[in-house]
């Protein structure tokens, strides 16, 4: 009776607390994000975003945009709102607002911000401009509750409430592997048998997910908690779950393919499929992003790993994407109770990547603002600081003067290419700065100027070294669209790579990149010189001018270019509306420092500069 008097009142108290929560976040969300907003920001209850739902240059149908999974409307249940999460997952270290609860790490990632990313509205519209219900194909993954639950217009303008949630608890805590292995889930065998046709290819958002609320975690609660912590929202003990482990998770949406586009193999091209007809065969479309793949065909993906301690967290060797993104700690995921689980092995749910630009921008949206409360402010700056450290991380460098040229050699240290993910505006570079002996600057090269977001000499410059991958449409394809052949930023249409030298991982093999969609490209074809097989490293040679006595060596990142930002801009298909999401972004962009490129690396060169490249120990 004892027991159950107790059972009875924590979840009295829980269910207490968790609607207080609630009612505190509805409550001071608008004026919260009003106060936080600077001095002359517009009346956020003002304006709006245009949405694009007009003529396209490409007739498609949900079938031509079909992949294999879970489809909208399968779900009994609906995916539970993060909030629900809180009382819980929040608020159960000392001080408050940790950082490395599991709600504020979260609240600071991209993941939960995917469906509020300016950027990708602004894409969102071009690709419907382009293709009709183009934008189905982004929602998937940007805005996943509501694509499943019937709110996937292509436009976006269905996705309302917690569909802003993006890439929410409940949207992971509910996949399913989709090959099933004796220590998952006996649950996954009754989801899996509902799913047709089956998952073959990973990727492309084709997820799997549990129609019912029967939540997943890697961990067995039972055998740390005498209570069910789930019974006071009425569900059962979380499932134990491997997959939740296994990068396989993460390459749901980080391996993105074009299901309108098949490889031809007698044209030697990328092709429209069949008219009202699913992609044949999804191993064989146009290769958008290879993330999970690049890291597939690394020596990450092998027992040991990678010796990384600076990414491992308490790991000093990494090998699936968890141990880099969602590093182990020592801590807590929740308190239930009064009760915690000290656990050694706590994921960090930050899952980090290399945006520190696009957070600066949400709490300034003219519509998102308002859901940035003081709060959640804290977890994006939380967030910015942690993808600062791993972009500082992600590359090593030396530079050598001899002899009148420099030798810069760039070093991997990521477990997938450098840099990798959306393909657009993306890049990283070398800036290069050599000074005479009075100390004047004598030599330059990757200049960038933040008053206009210029690099000097991109895209001219033989000398410029700029890692990045550029896609294009072919003559071709080009003259079906009427639009000029080469390099495009049009994701959704392009069907060629033109230029990929972005710098592989450790185990790279080019034979294996190339069947994957991942290989190196140079001048629109598959270059099997421009690394050699197992080269994770690059290195830039440059002809000094006389005098240079020393110098300085940056290595760059940036998330958006000048480029693709006025594209976005000049190419949204509402023109001249100042609310269109194009326009938003450009003005948004300005408000942010143009994104502001981030120094991954730096190194002083001179007589006495020159350090050896460290070889870790299991190399």
């Amino acid at each position: 009776m004892k027991r159950l008097r107790s059972i009875v009142f924590i979840v009295g108290l829980t269910m207490l607390l968790l609607s207080l929560t609630l009612i505190t976040l509805t409550l001071s969300e608008e004026a919260a994000a009003q106060s936080e907003l600077p001095p002359n920001h517009p009346d956020i209850s003002s304006l709006g975003m245009s949405a694009y739902n007009g003529p396209a240059l490409i007739t498609a149908t949900v079938n031509d945009l079909f992949v294999p999974g879970t489809q909208p409307g399968d779900l009994e249940h609906t995916v539970a709102q993060p909030s629900t999460c809180v009382a819980c997952h929040a608020g159960y270290n000392l001080p408050p607002e940790d950082v490395n609860e599991i709600w504020h790490a979260w609240n600071g990632s991209m993941m939960s911000q995917s469906a509020r990313d300016p950027l990708f509205w602004a894409a969102l519209d071009i690709a419907n401009a382009d293709v009709e219900n183009g934008g189905t194909f982004c929602i998937r993954c940007h805005a996943p509750q509501a694509w499943l639950e019937g709110r996937g217009a292509a436009d976006g303008s269905q996705i309302s409430g917690n569909d802003f949630e993006g890439v929410q608890c409940e949207v992971c805590h509910r996949l399913v592997d989709p090959v099933y292995a004796a220590e998952n889930p006996e649950r996954d065998l009754v989801v899996l048998a509902g799913i047709s046709p089956t998952v073959a290819v990973t990727g492309t958002a084709g997820m799997i997910m549990d129609p019912r609320d029967e939540r997943r975690g890697p961990f067995d609660l039972q055998a740390n908690w005498s209570n069910n912590p789930h019974l006071p929202i009425g569900l059962d003990w979380p499932l134990v779950s491997p997959y939740h482990q296994e990068a396989m998770i993460c390459g749901t949406c980080h391996d993105i393919t074009n299901p309108l586009l098949s490889w031809n193999p007698v044209t030697e091209q990328y092709e429209l499929n069949d008219p009202d007809t699913p992609s044949p065969d999804l191993s064989q479309g146009f290769p958008v992003e290879r993330t999970y793949s690049e890291w597939l065909l690394s020596s990450y993906n092998t027992p040991q790993g990678v010796y990384a301690p600076q990414f491992g967290g308490n790991k000093d060797y990494v090998s699936v994407c968890q141990d880099c993104h969602m590093h182990d700690i020592t801590g807590a995921g929740a308190a239930f109770g009064g009760n915690m689980v000290i656990r050694d092995d706590q994921p960090l749910h930050d899952l980090t990547g290399a945006s520190t630009w696009v957070p600066q921008m949400l709490p300034l949206h003219p519509v998102f603002s308002a859901t940035f409360t003081t709060d959640r402010l804290a977890a994006l700056e939380s967030g910015m600081e942690r993808a600062r450290y791993m972009l500082q991380n992600a590359a090593s460098m030396t530079a050598l003067m001899q002899d009148g040229q420099l030798f810069v050699t760039v070093i991997n240290e990521s477990g997938h290419k450098l840099p990798t993910g959306y393909a657009e505006g993306r890049r990283m570079w070398l800036q290069v700065e050599g000074y005479n002996a009075a100390g004047q600057l004598i030599y330059q090269s990757g200049a960038y100027d933040p008053a206009t977001g210029i690099l000097t000499g991109y895209g001219i410059d033989p000398t410029l070294q700029v890692y990045e991958i550029k896609q294009g449409l072919t003559d071709d394809w080009a003259t079906q669209l009427g639009l000029t052949a080469g390099e495009s930023f049009h994701f959704i249409l392009n069907n060629m790579i033109v230029l990929d030298n972005r710098i592989p991982p450790r185990g790279y093999d080019y034979d294996a990149f190339l069947a994957a969609g991942a290989a190196p490209y140079t001048a629109g074809v598959p270059d099997p010189g421009r690394y050699a097989d197992g080269q994770y490293w690059d290195t830039t040679v440059y002809n000094l001018p006389p005098g240079v006595a020393y110098g300085r060596v940056r290595l760059l990142f940036q998330t958006a270019s000048l480029e693709y930002i006025e594209f976005l801009r000049d190419n949204n298909p509402n023109p001249g509306d100042p609310n269109n999401n194009g326009q938003i972004l450009y003005d948004l962009w300005q408000q942010t420092g143009r994104s502001t490129p981030e120094v991954m690396a730096e190194f002083v060169f001179g007589e006495t500069a020159f350090l050896p490249i460290i070889i870790h120990p299991n190399e």
